[in-house]
C-alpha cells in the first residue's frame, strides 16, 4: 500500500498491469487487470476490472436488496427517503463504464439495507480487499480491548510492549514516549511517510524485512527543528499528520500482546462475532501476526455492519459491541490534513457536497478508491468497493460516485 499524497488517502503495493484480449468476432472482451503481489500480505489471486454492460432501456431499475439471514433488515429505497429512479440511473451508469473497476455498491438508511449490486466478477460472497480500510478496524479492536481493561489507555507507552525488541536503533527520548494514541492518529514522533518516497519510514521498505516490529521501532525520530524542539513534542491538535502504515501495524501487533491471543481470535469473539460476520480473510506479517495496517478481506454487508455500528454509537441490532465514548472519540478531529480533511482514531473527517447541501462525514478509506462512510445526519452508511489500485484520481472516481449519486438520490 503505497500512498498517493492529491488523494488524501493510501495507495497498495500492487502494481496493475493491462492484459489486452483479442478481439472476438462478435465483441471485444473487457481488460484484466493482473495484480501481483509484492509482499506476503497482499492477495495472491488476479482480481479483474468491472466489465461494462450496456445502459438500455431494458437494463434492470432499481430492485430491492435480497433479505438474507445476516442480520441486515430490508426495505426499498423509496420507502427510506432515497429515489429508487436515481439509485436505478446509478447502477445504469456503473455498468455502462462511467465507474471504472468498481466492484461493489451497499447502501443502508435508517438501519435498512437499501440498495446493494456487483459488478465485474464479484458477489455477495465476495471477500474485498479494501486495503488501509483494515487500519479503521483496528482502531475498533483497541477500543474493545481498553474497555476490556486489557489495555491501560490511549496513553499508554508503545515501547512497553515490546521489552523483547530493545535495544532499539536510533535511541532518543522521544520515542520513549510514543503512545498507542500517537500510532491512532499517525503523528507520532517516528520518521515514517508512506507519502514520501524517501522517507525511512515508508511501508516499502517495511515490507523487505523479516521483523516489521522491529523495522518500525528502530526508526529515527523526525528531525528536530532549530530550537531544538520537534513537530512531535507539541500537543496532539498542533502536530502535522505523517501517514504512517508501519505504525498502525506496530499497533495491532502491540493489542496482540495486551489481549494474550492471536489478533484474529480476538476480533471473531469481540466485533465479528457480536456483528455476525463470519467470514473474514486477514493477511499475515513474516512472523505470523495479523496486519493490521491493510488487506483484510470481508464481504460488503459486513463491512456495511462495521458503518452501522459506529452510526448507532457502539451497538447493533441494540446490543453495545464498542463503548459509546469510544466512538465518539474516534470521530472526533485530532489532527487536520488539508483544508478540506481531517483525522481522528483512524477515521477520516470530511464533507461532501451534493445538490447544494453539505453532508459531514466519517469514513474507511483504502487504495483503489475503497469507501466505508457513514453520513450522520441522513442516517445513512455507505459502501463502495474498487480494485482502481493505484491509480491517479481513484478517489475522486468513488466521492464522485458518492456526491453525484448516492447522495443525489436522497429525497429526504
Amino acid at each position: 500500500m503505497v500512498h498517493t499524497r492529491p488523494s488524501g488517502c493510501p495507495r497498495s503495493l500492487l502494481r496493475s498491469t493491462m492484459v489486452a484480449f483479442l478481439p472476438l468476432i462478435v465483441a471485444t472482451s473487457a481488460c484484466a487487470i493482473g495484480c501481483r503481489a509484492r509482499s506476503q500480505l497482499h492477495e495472491n489471486a488476479d482480481v479483474r476490472s468491472s466489465s461494462p454492460g450496456v445502459a438500455s432501456a431494458s437494463a434492470p431499475l432499481y430492485r430491492p436488496p435480497a433479505k438474507e439471514s445476516d442480520g441486515w433488515g430490508v426495505a426499498r429505497a423509496d420507502a427510506l427517503g432515497m429515489s429508487a429512479e436515481k439509485l436505478g440511473a446509478m447502477e445504469r451508469a456503473i455498468r455502462a463504464g462511467d465507474f471504472p473497476k468498481l466492484t461493489s455498491v451497499a447502501i443502508a438508511r435508517q438501519g435498512k439495507l437499501v440498495y446493494e449490486a456487483y459488478f465485474g466478477e464479484t458477489d455477495a460472497a465476495t471477500l474485498h480487499n479494501t486495503r488501509s480500510v483494515t487500519k479503521t478496524v483496528t482502531g475498533m479492536l483497541l477500543g474493545i480491548a481498553i474497555e476490556k481493561r486489557l489495555v491501560a489507555g490511549i496513553d499508554t507507552p508503545i515501547v512497553g510492549f515490546f521489552s523483547d525488541k530493545q535495544p532499539f536503533s536510533n535511541p532518543d527520548p522521544r520515542k520513549d514516549k510514543i503512545t498507542l494514541e500517537d500510532l491512532l492518529t499517525m503523528s507520532s514522533a517516528l520518521e515514517c511517510n508512506d507519502w514520501d518516497e524517501s522517507s525511512r519510514g515508508n511501508e516499502e521498505r517495511m515490507y523487505v524485512q523479516k521483523d516489521w516490529i522491529k523495522f518500525t521501532l528502530d526508526l529515527p525520530v523526525r528531525v528536530a527543528s532549530p530550537d531544538g524542539g520537534s513537530d512531535a513534542d507539541a500537543p496532539l491538535g498542533r502536530r502535522s499528520f505523517s501517514y504512517c502504515t508501519a505504525g498502525v501495524g506496530l499497533l495491532g501487533a502491540a493489542i496482540e500482546r495486551a489481549v494474550k491471543i492471536p489478533l484474529a481470535d480476538f476480533a471473531n469473539a469481540n466485533l465479528f462475532g457480536p456483528l455476525g460476520i463470519k467470514h473474514a480473510k486477514w493477511q499475515y506479517s513474516p512472523a505470523g501476526i495479523a496486519f493490521t495496517g491493510g488487506s483484510l478481506g470481508l464481504r460488503s454487508r459486513d463491512l456495511l455492519k462495521l458503518a452501522q455500528l459506529y452510526l448507532d454509537g457502539g451497538k447493533w441490532k441494540g446490543a453495545p459491541v464498542i463503548a459509546e465514548s469510544w466512538v465518539k472519540r474516534s470521530v472526533l478531529p485530532s489532527l487536520r490534513i488539508d483544508e478540506k480533511t481531517e483525522y481522528g482514531y483512524l477515521w477520516w473527517l470530511r464533507t461532501f457536497a451534493s445538490s447544494g447541501k453539505n453532508w459531514p462525514a466519517w469514513f474507511m478509506s483504502g487504495n483503489g478508491g475503497n469507501k466505508v462512510v457513514v453520513v450522520p445526519e441522513l442516517s445513512l452508511v455507505v459502501v463502495l468497493t474498487s480494485v482502481n489500485y493505484n491509480t491517479k484520481g481513484m478517489h475522486l472516481v468513488t466521492d464522485r460516485l458518492l456526491q453525484d449519486h448516492v447522495l443525489g438520490a436522497i429525497v429526504n
